[in-house]
Order: structure tokens, then sequence, then C-alpha cells
């Protein structure tokens, strides 16, 4: 598994790919990474799609430290945690992440397996889809400033697909979490120059990201602007510059590349134009295969309802094991399965590399 932003790395000048899987996993939160796991163990194949920058889906980037305490045999971990542990837990089943995409489109093609296309054009061609997409799609913030959709998509950009895209740009990086951070430290060498503005002097990232940021500003790399953008100067959808408040009073610096990172709001999305039943913006799923109105695409986690739904994290790994036997019978109809624990299973341990 390669890691987020070594990833998006890669994706530079690649063209968007047709990619043929057993499953299709919509997000990348605790739900959809056990499913891997579950899938794995009967020899499915996955890809994850997530329309975030890396895994881990709400528990990573809306309360990345804050405390679980309902994660069975676990007393207490952090959303972080949890990611890296269920990160560590699917390793051996070597699945594809497809970070900052969301599957825009989602058809079945005359064979029946579903095609599936993002927004950046990779193509997927699935026996079956697994939405495990949490409250929703994470939206990004657009900053309150005036004709900022106009330079979106040219010159304002939410996330980063091709570091290179930014290589000999004015790049100015706005906000203090994780997200303007990493891309602080991961744009520094291919811009002309970078500027990280934030409202004040206290940053909500990993303190050795903030370390790092602070020793490129010190040698003259990055500079650290302690204030807030107020105006933007371009034309054709092409920025040239923007005006920064601080402290000192206001002034403009060249700005060719604005990414600003404000936090992501949620919304159900695509998913919404797939067809499905949906109810109060919830997909209803059976509680034997926790499958949708469609067969072959099923919902797990916060983003279905049944009766008695209880919205835990236990709740989506539950439902994950019960979907992953259903999926199995849709790609694999003429194959039984053995149902296995792996505390005495010699073939699930092997698969699990522990034996």
């Amino acid at each position: 598994m390669t890691t987020t932003l070594e990833q998006h790395a890669s994706k530079a000048d690649i063209a968007p790919e047709l990619i043929e899987t057993d499953v299709v996993i919509i997000g990348a939160g605790p739900c959809g990474l056990f499913a891997v796991f579950e899938l794995g163990l009967l020899d499915l194949k996955c890809h994850v799609v997530d329309i975030l920058d890396r895994p881990g889906g709400q528990c990573a980037e809306l309360y990345p430290e804050k405390p679980i305490y309902d994660v069975p045999a676990l007393p207490i971990v952090t959303g972080q945690e949890l990611t890296d542990r269920l990160m560590e837990q699917i390793k051996p089943f070597d699945p594809v992440f497809h970070f900052s995409e969301r599957i825009d489109q989602l058809s079945r093609d005359a064979d029946g397996r579903f095609r599936l296309v993002t927004d950046y054009g990779t193509t997927f061609l699935t026996k079956v889809v697994v939405i495990a997409a949490g409250g929703g799609s994470f939206t990004p913030k657009r900053p309150p400033l005036d004709g900022i959709a106009d330079y979106e998509g040219s010159s304002v950009f939410y996330s980063v697909r091709r570091i290179e895209s930014m290589r000999g740009k004015d790049i100015v990086i706005v906000g203090g979490g994780d997200s303007a951070l990493d891309w602080t430290l991961n744009l520094q060498p291919v811009a002309k120059s970078l500027t990280l503005v934030h409202r004040r002097d206290e940053f909500r990232a990993a303190p050795h990201s903030v370390e790092k940021m602070r020793a490129l500003v010190a040698d003259g790399q990055v500079r650290l602007a302690i204030g807030q953008v107020t105006k933007l100067v371009g034309d054709g959808g092409q920025l040239s510059s923007v005006a920064i408040k601080t402290a000192d009073g206001e002034e403009t610096i060249p700005c060719t590349a604005l990414l600003p990172f404000f936090g992501l709001t949620m919304k159900l999305g695509p998913v919404a134009n797939w067809g499905l039943h949906l109810n109060e913006n919830l997909v209803p799923v059976d509680t034997e295969r926790f499958e949708t109105s469609e067969h072959g695409i099923f919902a797990i986690g916060d983003i279905n309802t049944y009766p008695g739904k209880l919205k835990l994290i236990l709740s989506g790994f539950h439902e994950a094991a019960l979907m992953a036997q259903a999926a199995h019978k849709i790609v694999y109809p003429d194959k039984k399965v053995l149902f296995q624990y792996t505390t005495s299973s010699s073939s699930l341990q092997k698969k699990l590399g522990v034996k």
C-alpha cells in the first residue's frame, strides 16, 4: 500500500485507468477498512476509493486525537490510532487505495458488472460495490472570499491530485491542520514560493509536522503569515496575487495557486443519483446481507438504515462481516464458503501471514 502523498505523486502524468476487481469499497473510514479484512479472508480483491487524501474517514479527519471508548478490547483509542491499527490489520490483503477521488457515476454493464467512474476519470468494473461512506461525501468548506468560485479548479484547489501540477507556482496555503501542514512540507520543494497563512500562531497538526514547517520558515524556504486572506486578485480564472491582513496591516503577495484547507462538511453526494431507495438521506438495507435495493450494492456503517440501527463503529464491523459472506456468493456463485475461525483455521492464518 502506498502512503497518501506517495500515491498523489505516483498519479502525475498518468492517464485515467480501467480497473477490473472483485469489490469496490466507497469510503476508507473504519467500516470500509474492516470490510477489506473480512472480504480478504474470503479471497476477494478490493479497491478503496475516498474523497479524502488519507484513510480514516471521520475518525482521522474530524477527531484524530479524540478518545473512543466503545471499540471492543480497546478501553481507549483515538481516531488516528484506530485507523493505524486497521491499516496494519489489512496489510496481508494488499488493497489498492484511490485517495482524493470521488465516485461520480455508477451504472450496470450488460454482463452484470458495475461500472464506476471517479471525478479523476478512473473507471472500475466490479461485481460488488460496498458503500461505506459514513454520513456521505466530505465537501471542502469554501472560504468567504468574493469571487472565489471563478478561480476554483484553475488556481484555487481544495486538494492536490498531482504534485507536479504545482511546480513553479507561487503557492499560498491557508489553514492550520494536518492537510495544510502536510502540503506545506510536500509542495515546498516544487514551489516558486510558498506562504502558509493561519489566523493564529498555534496549529492543530502533528507536532513533528509543525516542527518541520518552522524549520523551513527559519531557513527562509517558507513564509508564515499570521492573519487571513481578505481578497483575491486575478483575471480569467487565474490568480496573480492575494491580499493578506495581519497584525501589521494589509499586504499583497504573489499567488498563482491558492490551497484553502478550512475543514469539511458532509453531504450525501452522488450516492443520491444512483437509483437506490433512500430514507431521509440514508440507504435502507436488509439485516441479513446489508444489501441495498440494488442487487450487488451493499451499504455498511453510518450511511445505512434499518430497524434498530445503532450508529456505532462496532455495529459497522458486524455489518461488514455479514456483507462479506453475501458478496462472496455474488463473486463466486458456484463456490461454497466453508465458515472458519481465524483462531483455528490454518488456511486463514496463512492468509494473515501468522503461520
